[in-house]
C-alpha cells in the first residue's frame, strides 16, 4: 500500500467523540480548499458508522454550502432520521467554525433478491494500456501558468491510480468536442473488505473529474488553466452492485446541459467485468471570468 494511501485511509477513520457525532482532519487540495470528494466520503463514514453492518450504502444526496477550510478540522453530526425493517435513513452535516458546509442524506439497505436488469458497458480500452497521470501530467506542463500545478495535481491524486481514456480538459484547450469522458481508477494499493470502505473510496473519486465533460464541450480547461471558476454544488450517487474500489472500475461521464453558470455532469461507474456498480449526477458553478 502507497504512503499516499495510508494517508488517506487516515483521513476517512473518523474520530468519535459523542455516540453520533464525528471529528475528521482536513487537508488542502489542488486549489486552496477542502476537497468535496473528502468531505461527501467523510461524511459517508460518519453516517455508515451509525448503521448496522447488514445495511449497505445504496443512494447518497449531498449539497456543498461552503468552502471547506483546510486548516480546520470537520464536525460531522449524524441525525438517525429511520431505522426501518430493511431501509435505514441517515442525515449528515458538516460544520466548520460554526457554519455548515456539506449536508448529505444517506440511505443504507438490507439485502434482498429482486428483478435484474443494466445499461450496457460502453467501449473502452484496457486500463494497462493508457498512461498513468504521473507519465501523462507533465506533458501538459506548458498549459498551467503555475508552474506547480503539475506537482500538485500529483500529490492530489497519489492515492489514486487515475487514467484518462483520452485527452483531459486541459489537454484540449480551445477545442470543443464532444461532452463526454471516461477514466479508469483504482486505489493505488489493496483495502481491507469492508464494504463501507469501498463505497467511500468511490465516492471520494467521483468528485474528481465529473464536471470533466462541461469543459470538453466548450474547449475550456478547467480551474487548474484558470479559463473558469467552478465548485461542486450538489452530487450524488446510487450503488447499485458490489464492487471493490481497489480493483479497476471505469468512469464513464457526460454532460446533458450547461446553462446559467452551471453544468451537469452524469456517469455510469463499471467494474472492469462489465457490471454497473454505480450511478452519480453532480451539478456545479462552471463561470468564465470576466
Amino acid at each position: 500500500m502507497s504512503t499516499a494511501l495510508d494517508s488517506l485511509l487516515d483521513l476517512l477513520d473518523l474520530e468519535r467523540i459523542e455516540q453520533d457525532i464525528f471529528r475528521g482532519a482536513s487537508r488542502s487540495a489542488v486549489v486552496p480548499r477542502v476537497f468535496g470528494g473528502q468531505v461527501a466520503a467523510q461524511a459517508l463514514v460518519a453516517a455508515g458508522r451509525t448503521v448496522p453492518a447488514d445495511r449497505s450504502a445504496h443512494s447518497l444526496h449531498s449539497y456543498f454550502l461552503r468552502m471547506g477550510d483546510p486548516g480546520a478540522p470537520i464536525v460531522y453530526t449524524v441525525d438517525r432520521i429511520r431505522d426501518g425493517r430493511s431501509f435505514t435513513t441517515r442525515r449528515v452535516v458538516a460544520v466548520q467554525h460554526g457554519q455548515p458546509i456539506f449536508h448529505l442524506s444517506a440511505s443504507f439497505q438490507t439485502y434482498e433478491e429482486g428483478l435484474e436488469h443494466q445499461a450496457p458497458m460502453p467501449a473502452a480500452p484496457d486500463p494497462g494500456t493508457l498512461p498513468t497521470a504521473a507519465e501523462m501530467l507533465p506533458r501538459h506542463a506548458h498549459r498551467f501558468s503555475d508552474p506547480g500545478m503539475v506537482d500538485r495535481l500529483l500529490e492530489a491524486r497519489a492515492a489514486v491510480d487515475l487514467r484518462y481514456v483520452d485527452a483531459p480538459p486541459f489537454g484540449t484547450v480551445g477545442e470543443p468536442r464532444e461532452p463526454r469522458s471516461q477514466v479508469w481508477f483504482r486505489t493505488n494499493g489493496k483495502l481491507a473488505d469492508d464494504p463501507l470502505l469501498h463505497v467511500c473510496m468511490a465516492t471520494y473519486v467521483s468528485d474528481m473529474t465529473l464536471l470533466d465533460s462541461v469543459l470538453l464541450a466548450h474547449g475550456r480547461g478547467g480551474w487548474a488553466v484558470g479559463d473558469v471558476v467552478g465548485a461542486s454544488l450538489d452530487h450524488a450517487m446510487w450503488f447499485h452492485r458490489p464492487f471493490r474500489a481497489d480493483e479497476w472500475l471505469l468512469y464513464d461521464q457526460e454532460s446533458p446541459s450547461a446553462s446559467g453558470g452551471r453544468g451537469l455532469g452524469q456517469a455510469r461507474i463499471y467494474t472492469q467485468d462489465g457490471r454497473l456498480a454505480i450511478t452519480v449526477i453532480q451539478e456545479g458553478v462552471v463561470r468564465v471570468p470576466r
